[in-house]
């Protein structure tokens, strides 16, 4: 069976140090309705990050 990755929707925030507990605590609590959460640093900016929503 063939799993498909589909990209609700992106943003571009402030990075903390703590962003990633928030981004932790969606991934656990909303797995069960598919969708999945992300959290990258911005490669031009490393003040900046990038959160992603996903479906599975």
């Amino acid at each position: 069976m063939e799993s498909k990755i589909e990209v609700v929707s992106t943003v571009k925030v402030e990075y903390t140090s703590d962003l990633y507990k928030i981004v932790d605590a969606l991934n656990r609590s909303l797995k069960r309705e598919n969708l999945m959460f992300g959290l990258a640093l911005d490669k031009e900016n490393k003040e900046k990050a990038i959160f992603t929503i996903y479906r599975t």
